[in-house]
């Protein structure tokens, strides 16, 4: 297990200095909405939003820890005290320290597709997965998704377009605001082909997946 670690502002804290699920509204009073990026890679968009967002709030969550260390500490140079960084595994962080239903957005770009068969399972977004990433959303919250990856960003949009608690748009034209990453900005230069989707979570919708709650009633099953 990669050892979790949390930066807000000059603080670096670990899990066991936390009541769980995360209070965020004690680590940064005053956030009137939130948001949130999966995946943050060297935060580029993170850091662009949380400059000119007033009082939102954002998390990022990074893997990989030279990622991780480069944002918290461009986020402290740059004075940024309304965003909260935290260095993981995201289902983790999702499933067992983050409340359920707190963003007004989820942001995930170009993720790591995982294209062999046996790595399916450390997908963010496969019908036994996508529950937990959907439920970060409050009613009538957007997630942004992107990728370079056609036959992930395939797989992505039948999920997406198979939950009953989502409302799926899948977008034929670039982000208003330009490419939101340095990655997307140099397949764009390249010409090449991005598949970009917003799914809205529906007010008063169905929580789950039904391919992944049969999953899970199987697994249980099992069990007993």
């Amino acid at each position: 297990m990669i050892p979790v670690r949390i930066a807000v502002g000059e603080r670096e804290l670990s899990l066991s200095e936390l009541e769980l699920p995360l209070e965020l509204e004690r680590l940064v009073p005053g956030r009137e909405g939130w948001e949130v990026e999966l995946g943050v890679g060297k935060g580029a968009y993170l850091l662009r939003c949380a400059a000119s967002a007033g009082d939102a709030g954002f998390l990022g969550i990074e893997i990989v820890s030279k990622y991780y260390r480069l944002v918290r500490d461009r986020a402290r140079k740059r004075g940024h005290h309304n965003v909260i960084l935290m260095r993981g595994e995201a289902l983790y962080l999702i499933a067992t320290v983050l409340p359920a239903g707190f963003a007004r957005a989820v942001h995930v770009y170009h993720p790591d597709p995982w294209p062999k068969s046996r790595h399916n399972k450390r997908r963010l977004f496969d019908v036994e997965s996508i529950d937990l990433v959907v439920g970060l959303l409050e009613p009538g919250g957007t997630l942004y998704f992107a990728t370079d990856h056609t036959e992930y960003g395939e797989r992505v949009t039948e999920v997406l377009e198979s939950h009953p608690g989502v409302e799926l748009r899948r977008l034929d034209a670039p982000w208003p605001d330009g490419p939101r990453t340095n990655y997307e900005a140099k397949f764009v230069a390249a010409g090449q082909p991005i598949l970009r989707l917003e799914a809205v979570r529906r007010v008063g919708g169905p929580l789950f997946h039904p391919a992944g709650e049969r999953v899970v009633v199987a697994a249980t099953s099992a069990r007993e």
